[in-house]
């Protein structure tokens, strides 16, 4: 293992990100992980160290801001890392229709999720071309195959990162660089809460998995190369259904779930 070779892992404090930190440090990764909250990430990388010998680098930034993407890149290169393998897990989302939304929360969220995942892939797919090796990971989401009336910008920000992140895997073809997109459906993370879901109506007919459950079919996939994952067949049921039915009737079929949340 080359030692300045780091895997970074963004939104790392919990839920998905947490559980592919994990994955990657028994398999002998150096780890950068990063997140808002200093103390979920010392304590995660205290667990980490404690069970593996990787070396772990932790830097609590906000992503949802230019200056704190800006501050992670410049950080990391006066550091000389190499980040060698890319998880651009972090991102939120918000419910609610859009014009009674709250537009800097809806701003912030287009931030996390597109602007800061489009930065740091732009920032770390050089030097993995110039090195002929690579990994990306983007997480996006079974809402990135349909609209989402009731949660529009969320649904529209994960249709951005499976059609960014497919093209990027055409782009980079033979360069030794693989880009796989996650598509969980619900899992039993802190995402609904703080979407303000609750126990949505989604997550009552579709079983939810676990962090870890998707963090492994994530990563695995990750690993050989994969271009889309969507875990579990009940989410690849659902976003193959979308896919042969009339787009009106999509459109209703969701806004009546997130209506009954």
């Amino acid at each position: 293992m080359d030692t300045n070779n780091y895997t970074l892992i963004t939104g790392a404090s919990g839920g998905i990100g947490y559980d592919i930190a994990r994955l990657a440090a028994a398999d002998g990764k150096n780890l950068v992980l990063v997140a808002r909250s200093e103390g979920k990430l010392s304590q995660l990388a205290g667990e980490i160290r404690k069970n593996n010998t990787c070396k772990v680098i932790t830097l609590a930034v906000d992503l949802s801001t230019e200056d704190g993407v800006n501050r992670l890149i410049t950080e990391l290169k006066s550091k000389n890392i190499v980040v060698d393998t890319l998880v651009n897990n972090a991102g939120f989302g918000d419910f609610g229709e859009f014009a009674q939304a709250d537009l800097g929360k809806n701003l912030e969220m287009i931030r996390l999720n597109i602007s800061a995942l489009t930065q740091l892939t732009h920032a770390f797919v050089q030097g993995m071309i110039k090195s002929g090796k690579g990994k990306i990971m983007n997480v996006a989401s079974t809402a990135a195959f349909m609209p989402g009336p009731g949660m529009a910008v969320y649904y529209a920000s994960k249709a951005y990162v499976l059609s960014f992140s497919e093209a990027l895997t055409r782009e980079l073809k033979g360069r030794g660089v693989t880009v796989t997109t996650l598509c969980p459906g619900p899992t039993d993370t802190g995402f609904a809460t703080t979407a303000g879901l609750g126990k949505s109506l989604l997550h009552r007919l579709l079983p939810a998995a676990t962090a870890m459950e998707v963090a492994k079919a994530g990563y695995k996939a990750m690993l050989k190369g994969k271009t889309v994952v969507v875990p579990g067949f009940m989410n690849k049921l659902s976003v193959f259904t979308p896919r042969i039915s009339p787009r009106s009737m999509v459109r209703n079929m969701i806004y009546g779930i997130h209506k009954n949340h």
